[in-house]
């Protein structure tokens, strides 16, 4: 099992920028992808973004591309999340994933494709 804790939300006004940390611990040698999702307000949870733990490549949902940057420090087992150019449609709980199954799927996007999560940290954008 992955344990995984998020922190780095707040309130921020529209045009500003938020870093988002997540740090994972227990079996960590099994992971093989880290993503971040977000859920809004009366919507499902969607897919953020996602990093390959070994080769570092990365892959961004439409509505963040440009904005965020995923990255990740293998010696630490964390995922960041940089959020700049924010926007009042930003605002959701952003969660924290893993994937420790190896599958063919380069980058997955889908929530069931991610096996371990954190327990969500709010993001506010509004002025």
């Amino acid at each position: 099992q992955v344990q995984l804790v998020e922190s780095g939300g707040g309130l921020v006004r529209p045009g500003g920028s938020l870093r988002l940390s997540c740090a994972a611990s227990g079996r960590t040698l099994s992971i093989y992808v880290m993503g971040w999702f977000r859920q809004r307000p009366g919507k499902e949870r969607e897919f953020v973004a996602t990093i390959r733990r070994s080769s570092g490549g990365t892959f961004y949902g439409d509505s963040v591309k440009g904005r965020f940057t995923i990255s990740r420090d293998n010696a630490k087992v964390t995922v960041d999340l940089q959020m700049n150019s924010l926007k009042p449609e930003d605002t959701a709980v952003y969660y924290c994933a893993v994937r420790t199954s190896f599958g063919t799927i380069v980058y997955p996007t889908e929530v069931n494709q991610y096996d371990s999560w954190g327990q969500g940290t709010q993001v506010t954008v509004s002025s």
